[in-house]
């Protein structure tokens, strides 16, 4: 109970934040999603895609993806943005390191607004989706698990670039070097099945890969579920809570 009351404390701004910008921060959630269909579903006029034997038309294809990119855009940016701000500008991270808060409350409370936001972006686009491509899009108990499990990665994958970071600088370096090319490698918008083995065994190592794999499965509901996938997700959000647990621990803000 006290670390549920931790968690809420360290939360607590941060939600009120969300409150008073939630129709700006709608407007930026299906903003980006929105292009990216319109781009790649309708613009890049695809036909069809092989899985596992099924064959998919390219739009039901790549809308679980978009769903994905959504979960890892908007959990890791306004997670790491807003703790970015608070601790090299406002300065307000350091003062809440010195109330008596657990460590785990304070990884966990910093993560919800990305886990929220990123949620928040996820079921718009589902919707739109399911207005698309009925037929094809299934609400099921595991694309809420694994929604959830890859929202609360990324979000801790936000605090442990916002951790790391020396300066705003550094942390457009980083969304420039890690972000930016899991977006458009990680089969959000095609199918790593297809490429060579050595390229597939590199892009599995990135966490998006994984999301994309289990939300595209759970959605879709035409072929197995990858439950090893989602043990690798939960396995990087285990690993970067530890990270930011080592950092937050050691004093390395």
């Amino acid at each position: 109970m006290s670390f549920l009351n931790e968690t809420y404390y360290v939360a607590w701004a941060d939600l009120r934040f969300m409150r008073h910008n939630i129709g700006s921060i709608l407007l930026s959630c299906v903003m980006t999603p929105i292009l990216y269909l319109i781009a790649f579903g309708y613009g890049l006029q695809a036909g069809s895609v092989i899985i596992d034997g099924h064959e998919v038309p390219y739009l039901d294809f790549v809308i679980p993806g978009i769903i994905a990119l959504s979960s890892l855009s908007s959990s890791f940016s306004s997670t790491s943005t807003r703790m970015n701000v608070q601790r090299l500008y406002y300065r307000s991270f350091d003062e809440m390191m010195m109330c008596p808060l657990g460590n785990c409350a304070i990884i966990t409370g910093k993560a919800l607004l990305g886990v929220l936001k990123g949620l928040l972006s996820c079921a718009l686009m589902f919707l739109i989706g399911y207005a698309l491509a009925p037929d094809y899009m299934h609400l099921t108990p595991l694309f809420v698990i694994s929604l959830l499990v890859a929202c609360f990665t990324f979000s801790l994958l936000g605090e442990t670039a916002a951790l790391l970071a020396k300066s705003h600088q550094s942390m457009a370096t980083f969304s420039s070097l890690v972000i930016t090319p899991m977006t458009f490698l990680c089969g959000t918008f095609f199918s790593v099945a297809g490429l060579p083995t050595i390229f597939q065994a590199i892009l599995y190592a990135l966490p998006l890969t994984e999301a994309s794999v289990c939300i595209r499965a759970s959605t879709l509901d035409i072929y197995a579920f990858p439950f090893w996938a989602l043990g690798v997700l939960i396995a990087f959000g285990a690993a970067f809570f530890l990270i930011n647990l080592y950092l937050i621990k050691n004093r390395k803000v």
